[in-house]
């Protein structure tokens, strides 16, 4: 259990450098290395905060505080869970939560894996009903509902959906509301002083940034059902490595400085595209003429890494991806090395043969913008 009410800076560099970290000890490290246990020693009886490596972790816990401190600076009571993976971490909040004969809302143009979350949702007796991130759309469905599910924004598409407005809607009723907050960051969007009552994230992605660790979390403002979630994760063992949670808090140092290079040359790549005859459906909800910005514009301090577009064919988009040479054509998203695919190729998402998923590195924006625009003309031929 993580308290994140006590505040370590004003500033997101000053917070996202000191977070989590432990008061400091004399000729001991400002971060202690990873702790590796199964079982800790317990003599008589089972108090105390450490028992076995399944339920709770000295690593897990300085990750999480560092976590809820950008997710909920100043709030108190907030509590932190981190996770095995980001889809852990939605499976655990979903499945906690709701029983059958509950309705869920979910997007319909969320994350890859929400299809299949769905089908094993109904397998279990439990009512989904899906709807648009764009536009609000959810709002429709809302009626009866016990768990609204946002996505914002969504991924791969990069709609947004106004969450303060869809939260009081949901709260309305009794519903509680979720938030994947993946694509934003914690630095670029904070659901739990929008009102969700969870932010949830793959923290593999910018969070962590360097394309070598799988990491969820959740962040939740009410203890019974954060209760509800660690048991869960309890019951499935869907619990963080020790390293993979060291490499996380050390990633977070930088998390500033890496978002705000990235936000920045997303910009860049996204007007340059902006330019090109061949590229339709360009999104980045940073492009003040955006169908996203105006909303994204109200509950966002940071518009992501991610750029999405649409070439003509399938064939021009390999062969675009081809021709790149500072961008790697890798799924996933948020690395500081550029990386970028044809999002069709996995035949989950409801897009274009010619769609790509730009997710934009710390690479120096002009050579970039250069590599983007002679991988074009390129592909052309």
């Amino acid at each position: 259990m993580n308290d994140s009410g006590t505040s370590v800076g004003d500033g997101d560099g000053t917070r996202a450098v000191r977070a989590g970290l432990p008061e400091p000890v004399k000729n001991e490290p400002t971060l202690p290395g990873p702790v590796f246990a199964a079982h800790f020693h317990l003599p008589g009886d089972v108090s105390g905060p450490y028992t076995y490596g399944r339920d709770e972790n000295p690593t897990w816990n300085l990750l999480e505080r560092a976590i809820g401190e950008l997710e909920a600076p100043g709030q108190e009571n907030v509590q932190t869970l981190t996770f095995a993976s980001g889809v852990a971490a939605t499976a655990a909040v979903l499945f906690s939560q709701v029983g059958a004969g509950d309705v869920v809302v979910l997007p319909d143009d969320g994350y890859q894996v929400l299809p299949l979350v769905r089908a094993q949702l109904e397998a279990y007796g439990i009512e989904v009903r899906t709807a648009p991130t764009g536009g609000d759309a959810q709002l429709d469905v809302l009626e009866g509902a016990k768990l609204l599910w946002l996505e914002t924004p969504s991924n791969p598409g990069l709609d947004v959906c106004d969450i303060r407005r869809l939260t009081e809607a949901a709260h309305a009723q009794g519903a509680l509301v979720a938030v994947d907050n993946t694509l934003a960051t914690p630095l670029g969007q904070r659901p739990l002083e929008l009102g969700a009552d969870f932010a949830v994230a793959s923290g593999t992605k910018q969070l962590t940034g360097h394309g070598d660790v799988l990491l969820g979390y959740v962040v939740g403002r009410h203890a019974g059902a954060m209760a509800a979630v660690r048991r869960w994760r309890k019951i499935v063992g869907a619990i963080p490595g020790p390293m993979e949670a060291w490499l996380a808090h050390r990633s977070i140092a930088t998390l500033q400085l890496r978002v705000d290079r990235q936000c920045a040359t997303a910009l860049t790549v996204a007007e340059a595209l902006r330019e090109r005859p061949e590229v339709t459906g360009l999104r980045y909800p940073g492009l003040p003429d955006d169908p996203a910005h105006k909303v994204a514009a109200q509950q966002m301090r940071r518009y992501g890494s991610v750029v999405s577009f649409t070439l003509p064919t399938r064939a021009r988009a390999e062969r675009f991806l081809e021709a790149l040479r500072l961008v790697d054509d890798a799924t996933s998203f948020g690395s500081v090395r550029s990386t970028a695919e044809r999002r069709g190729r996995w035949g989950g998402d409801p897009v274009p043969e010619g769609f790509i998923r730009f997710s934009v590195g710390a690479e120096d924006p002009e050579d970039l913008v250069a590599d983007v625009l002679r991988a074009l003309d390129e592909s052309s031929e």
